[in-house]
């Protein structure tokens, strides 16, 4: 008897100094779920300052359809920063695919130009994906292969696919494309955007991904401990291969909604797009310091951030004065995630 009492007070003992064990952790729980109570400020103090046009049901539509491609496009950066990684190339990606898909989507007439083919929409889709692939898995095959780091590997990426966009468009927008491929950025099912619709497929599948699959526990324990994973045998070259390809192809099925949305294919599409997903992976748990981060976390990051974009154009905030508060979103996230994580 005396022995159980000995365990009973020694187990609770215990739970009194780690609060995980035995006890509620306010903690844990807060540093996990204060997200969405950051996103509830916003829409609260959004709603006061505009007087209720920001809650309005059509402009929060808008909202999550606006923010669907900074999401996608961060869901691929969340898998990047887990193993250490960076990927600044996403925005030129997402600018090539998208005229590339965009060539394929024209009408007969114009298409010639481009392809000569008369080509199904769903191929020109299916284009802007390879180029994006294509492309990720060319900055893989850089970090991997030839030990460069995944800054300059990327930032030398980034100019290379913004020429190549300009260069394939001769530098204009490709415009007059067919309604079924207008349609993936600007139609709905069932009263749902189709662009909201694709965010959730692909947040809904890198969840599964991250979270029940050998795969995802290879990425959290690369970004946990490199050297750790390579003794257990994981092959962090073909693992980094795969990271960055599924980058690319989210950045290209990002092209391919953006330039659906606003029926042209710019060359110059996702300029600084590539800072609103770092801040939202980051502001969604996401650390800098690898091993830690959820997708779900960093789809509440990306409504954030198209929140903040959305409220400050209804209180005719300039462009100007946006870029100076998104730059101290960054600074302050980064901060957060130090603090967190210290």
């Amino acid at each position: 008897m005396s022995t159980d009492l000995g365990s009973t007070a020694a187990a609770e003992a215990a739970a009194a100094a780690d609060p995980s064990e035995g006890g509620f952790d306010w903690r844990h729980f807060l540093r996990t779920y204060a997200i969405i109570g950051i996103l509830l400020v916003f829409v609260v103090a959004l709603t006061i300052l505009t007087k209720g046009t920001f809650s309005q049901p059509e402009n929060l539509i808008n909202v999550v359809r606006q923010v669907a491609a900074i999401g996608v496009i961060a869901i691929g950066m969340t898998f990047v920063i887990i193993t250490l990684g960076i990927d600044l190339s996403v925005g030129s990606i997402l600018a090539l695919a998208a005229v590339v898909a965009t060539s394929l989507a024209q009408k007969p007439s114009d298409r010639m130009m481009y392809a000569g083919l008369d080509l199904p929409i769903i191929l020109a889709v299916l284009g802007g994906l390879a180029v994006g692939g294509l492309l990720g898995f060319t900055n893989g095959v850089l970090i991997a292969k030839f030990r460069i780091a995944p800054f300059i590997a990327t930032l030398g990426m980034m100019t290379t696919a913004r020429g190549l966009a300009l260069i394939y468009s001769d530098g204009r927008p490709v415009s007059l494309l067919e309604d079924p491929y207008n349609n993936i950025g600007q139609g709905s099912i069932a009263g749902v955007p189709i662009p909201i619709i694709l965010f959730a497929v692909v947040a809904l599948g890198a969840h599964m991904v991250l979270n029940y699959t050998r795969f995802g526990r290879y990425v959290y324990a690369v970004g946990g401990n490199e050297q750790a994973a390579r003794v257990s045998g994981i092959r962090i070259s073909r693992l980094t291969l795969v990271i960055y390809t599924i980058s690319g192809v989210l950045s290209g099925l990002a092209g391919v909604i953006l330039s659906a949305r606003i029926g042209s294919g710019n060359p110059q599409l996702g300029t600084g797009i590539e800072l609103d997903a770092i801040t939202a992976a980051v502001i969604g748990g996401t650390s800098f310091k690898g091993g830690i981060g959820t997708v779900w976390g960093t789809a509440v990051g990306a409504l954030i951030i198209g929140i903040i974009n959305n409220g400050l154009d209804l209180l005719d905030v300039s462009p100007f004065m946006q870029m100076v508060v998104k730059g101290v979103i960054i600074v302050l996230a980064i901060i957060l995630d130090e603090r967190k994580n210290a």
